[in-house]
């Protein structure tokens, strides 16, 4: 059965067009059936490619960030579109909750997946310098297996997981 995951940030330019290029890239590695998508708060960059800066950071780890900025609506926040939508912060996520109108167990926070030597944020590096999209990165990285095996199951990690790009 077809999983589907959401990303979420503000403008749908830097976390969450990662999120997705990671999050495929490890469903892809591991075979798994999962649909990922994007989105933001704000129609700040609709239409747009990912960031630059970002997409540099992403593509010198072997991630190519295809996707155009799209705003999230009502409809992708109801149950059963996305079994998951993840926000990549604390701020997006309150958004996400005013936006829903029915169940909201599927809206979690990128963080709660990760452990506790991280932010519970993933920071948006948009105004600062190029480590913060590594950082980014660096905690997506962390936190899609670990989304994939609680969606899927422990056993994907039984063939393991190849570094080869």
């Amino acid at each position: 059965m077809t999983k589907r995951v959401l990303f979420v940030c503000m403008g749908n330019i830097c976390r969450s067009p990662a999120g997705e290029a990671v999050m495929k890239r490890f469903a892809e590695e591991f075979g798994l059936d999962v649909e990922i998508d994007s989105a933001g708060t704000h129609d700040y960059h609709v239409g747009k490619p990912a960031d630059p800066r970002m997409m540099a950071a992403a593509e010198a780890r072997g991630y190519m960030l295809t996707s155009r900025a799209r705003q999230v609506t009502t409809a992708d926040l109801q149950p059963g579109r996305f079994d998951l939508v993840l926000a990549m912060d604390s701020d997006n996520h309150s958004i996400l909750l005013a936006m829903a109108d029915e169940e909201k167990s599927h809206i979690r926070m990128f963080g709660d997946y990760l452990d506790d030597n991280w932010p519970k944020d993933v920071p948006d590096p948009y105004y600062g310098g190029e480590e913060g999209f590594d950082e980014v990165l660096d905690m997506l990285e962390e936190g899609c297996p670990v989304i994939l095996q609680t969606m899927m199951g422990e056993s994907i990690f039984d063939a393991g997981f190849s570094d080869e790009v």
